[in-house]
């Protein structure tokens, strides 16, 4: 290990810092076969924690031995044999579950320990990875999943995040920052990576130098969700395809040498940004590489990560085809399925997105209607319809140990109820979160869903939500914002079922939700949000 820990002799270091310094986050990879052969039972509760580096979270309840494992794909981009391989993960170790998360990863659960080294040699043999997937480290890259087909990017990404995650992975210079590290790279001007909520994003932009106009990019810092949500800040910067690397490492630097850790809940690079401001960064940053001031955004209206239906691709007689995967959760026979068709008809490809979908690419003219034709897609459908086409959910309180609800399965019967109820001609984005972390990106959505816990009149603690509304990023990027009032779980299909027929009949021709948000104000959702739970109560 080649660099100083400046901060090792920092009396005020979190408890979790401490134990970092005396076992790095990455040498439990040196534990699990040990812990394999000998069982659960076998490791220390003081190493549960170190897991994570791995790409593995104790299910709920932690005694039980049952783990989550998340996997890397970096833009979301998996070739057949990749996805057949973590299709028959899910069939032999983890119940048939596979669930597509908001930063385009692929999640288990149910694995035991005893089965994680034949796990990783599968994945190794595929050239996937959980390494980092979780813990305070570089987590997966987000990026276009379209990149290198896609006819609205400047320039394809692929082997600059290729480059960049490979470089990471199990880098020891890197391993132990404050907090998680969130980055995203990605040319689409549709702001598919969700640009904002990153720590660290490249989005696409143009500048002219030496009389040529050169593709390259902006630099955002400091995004991020949680209780407490920062959107990311635009460097006045522009870096060049073959500098991302270069940048990547000192901002890395930045944050691992002078991100905060005394308190754990004020790690995250956001807390730096937001307190250092966008000109010391910049000033920072520019101590380890030269870069000139920022050219033009390209950034358009922002897709939210969503791609139904047939496209045309960069490359002639191509098509990718965006399917709808409802709250993210696919069978491993329904994965194996869609390799299977994507090997028939198209690349061969499956391309995951942060709107917990799947993209096949490759598909030729001719073949197009073939696909359609799959029985598969009555459930995984090409156009969904409007409720459950656009409802994003975290795992919830059925595996994860902060969750107060549960969410999943809840969010999907809502958003059936609501397509059978209600009829829109455009899309509400819905984003269900069963805690105040935010694995669901509730703060984004038109519509967020924030479990937490209720007490009744007869003093009964129930699961409840909170609704907030009006997010949106890009040119008018904001975080929902919350209306008062406590939603008992049962009731909530019937209260945004008032409260959206209240926007269908309000609204003004063509006027999306966040439009309407901003011309009717907060205070008139909170009336009638009122108006609502006291019918409900009576």
């Amino acid at each position: 290990m080649s660099y100083t820990k400046v901060w090792e002799n920092n009396e005020k270091l979190s408890k979790e810092e401490k134990l970092k310094l005396e076992k790095d986050g990455l040498e439990i990879l040196n534990d699990i076969p040990k812990y394999a052969e000998q069982g659960f039972d076998s490791i220390p509760q003081d190493q549960w924690n170190l897991f994570k580096w791995a790409g593995l979270y104790l299910q709920k309840p932690k005694e039980a031995g049952y783990f989550m494992m998340r996997v890397n794909v970096p833009s979301g981009i998996l070739s057949n044999e990749q996805a057949l391989v973590l299709a028959n993960i899910a069939k032999d170790y983890g119940r048939d579950v596979v669930d597509i998360t908001t930063r385009q990863a692929i999640q288990f659960h149910w694995l035991e320990i005893e089965q994680i080294p034949d796990i990783y040699k599968r994945l190794e043999n595929v050239g996937l990875s959980s390494v980092g997937a979780c813990g305070d480290i570089m987590r997966t890259i987000v990026g276009n999943p379209l990149a290198g087909i896609d006819r609205n990017e400047l320039l394809d990404t692929r082997e600059i995040v290729e480059d960049i995650y490979w470089y990471f992975q199990r880098n020891e210079e890197y391993s132990n920052l404050p907090r998680k590290y969130k980055i995203s790279i990605s040319s689409n001007v549709n702001n598919a990576q969700n640009a904002e909520i990153n720590c660290l994003s490249y989005v696409p932009a143009v500048k002219e130098i030496d009389g040529e106009e050169v593709v390259g990019f902006h630099v955002y810092v400091g995004g991020g969700l949680s209780s407490k949500p920062y959107l990311a800040q635009e460097l006045d910067v522009f870096v060049k395809p073959e500098e991302v690397m270069e940048v990547t490492i000192a901002v890395t630097k930045i944050f691992r040498d002078m991100g905060y850790r005394e308190k754990r809940h004020r790690s995250r690079l956001k807390f730096l940004v937001a307190d250092w401001g966008v000109d010391k960064f910049k000033e920072e940053l520019l101590k380890y590489v030269d870069l000139p001031s920022k050219g033009t955004n390209r950034f358009e209206e922002w897709n939210a990560g969503y791609f139904y239906g047939v496209h045309k691709q960069k490359q002639e007689g191509k098509n990718y085809i965006g399917f709808n995967v409802p709250v993210g959760r696919l069978s491993s026979d329904e994965l194996i399925e869609l390799c299977r068709i994507s090997k028939e008809y198209g690349s061969g490809e499956i391309r995951t997105c942060n709107s917990q979908n799947v993209v096949i690419p490759g598909v030729d003219d001719d073949k197009v209607n073939d696909v359609l034709k799959e029985k598969i897609f009555e459930r995984i459908t090409v156009e969904p319809n409007k409720f459950i086409g656009y409802s994003v959910s975290c795992t919830g309180i059925e595996y994860c140990n902060l969750a107060l609800v549960e969410t999943k399965e809840r969010m999907r019967m809502i958003a059936e109820y609501l397509d059978e109820k209600l009829s829109l001609d455009l899309p509400i984005r819905i984003h269900m979160v069963g805690c105040p972390n935010s694995c669901g990106q509730r703060q984004i959505a038109d519509i967020g869903l924030q479990g937490i816990k209720m007490k009744t009149k007869d003093k009964k603690m129930v699961e409840a939500f909170e609704i907030y509304v009006g997010g949106t990023l890009t040119h008018d990027a904001m975080f929902n914002e919350k209306l008062k009032g406590k939603i008992h779980a049962e009731d909530l299909d019937n209260v945004l079922l008032q409260l959206l027929t209240y926007f269908k009949e309000e609204r003004e021709e063509e006027e999306n939700f966040h439009a309407f948000f901003l011309r009717v104000g907060k205070d008139s959702l909170q009336a009638k949000l009122d108006e609502i739970l006291k019918g409900v109560a009576a």
